[in-house]
């Protein structure tokens, strides 16, 4: 069996390379050389793509470890959805909370850099937001509604993807791939949180304004989480079988077993 310490050290991992790789391309590289003359930016589509390929490389990375869950929301997602147990989520989020702060921190250092570096505009070092913040001024509500959904989104397709009847060795690609059309779907809205970690590590460097913001990417993920894990588990006949980590344990540490599907 794999110890906590080890699971949660592949959390730190797993999730400092998703901020890095998500939040860095859309410092670094949405825009190129700058917004006005974006002739070699990634834009929307290409920040999507990082995150949802940060997601799968990582899955398949370290999934067969922690159960690759590096989000808060996902841990209590599957929590709420019998898959999880109660007793490790606190150990989870610090975890991943600490490898987001770090990855938030690294790429803030590389920013700093360039000469000319400021942290402005609407969303600072990838930030998220709502009203000022949002890239396209969105409303708390819309923000709100938006995050709540597409958590619950994400969710479902994590633990359909990892369920006992569902093709083997596929979750990690439907994972990435879910995770990158919610980013399609809501960068203009609130820049895509459906991660309290995500939002928590580049907040803290943006300044207290943004970090005021932060409350909403921790309840309106982690409602959406919670709200599929029970839909799941409830109403569409939640198999039974074991879905990660050794056959004899009695609680699944995580998301899957990749090494198995």
């Amino acid at each position: 069996m794999v110890s906590l310490l080890t699971r949660c050290l592949a959390e730190f991992v797993g999730t400092f390379v998703l901020v890095l790789g998500g939040c860095g391309s859309a410092v670094f590289a949405a825009a190129f050389p700058d917004a006005k003359a974006n002739e070699l930016g990634i834009g929307f589509v290409g920040v999507s793509l990082a995150f949802g390929l940060t997601v799968l490389i990582m899955a398949y990375a370290v999934g067969h470890i922690s159960g690759a869950h590096f989000n808060p929301a996902v841990s209590f997602g599957l929590w709420s959805g019998k898959r999880f147990p109660s007793s490790e989520l606190l150990p989870y989020i610090i975890a991943q909370v600490l490898g987001a702060i770090l990855a938030a921190g690294v790429v803030y250092l590389i920013a700093t850099g360039k000469p000319g570096f400021t942290l402005s505009g609407s969303n600072p070092l990838a930030t998220n937001g709502f009203g000022v913040h949002s890239p396209g001024g969105y409303s708390l509500a819309a923000g709100f509604i938006t995050e709540v959904i597409l958590t619950f989104i994400f969710l479902i397709v994590i633990l359909g993807a990892t369920d006992g009847r569902a093709p083997k060795g596929f979750a990690p690609i439907a994972i990435g791939l879910a995770l990158t059309l919610i980013h399609l779907i809501s960068i203009p809205i609130t820049n895509t949180s459906v991660n309290p970690a995500r939002s928590t590590g580049p907040a803290l460097f943006a300044g207290v304004e943004l970090f005021k913001q932060v409350w909403l990417f921790w309840v309106a993920p982690i409602l959406g989480a919670i709200l599929a894990g029970l839909f799941y588990s409830k109403a569409l006949g939640e198999s039974g079988a074991p879905v990660v980590g050794e056959a004899e344990r009695e609680v699944s540490p995580g998301i899957d077993d990749y090494s198995r599907r």
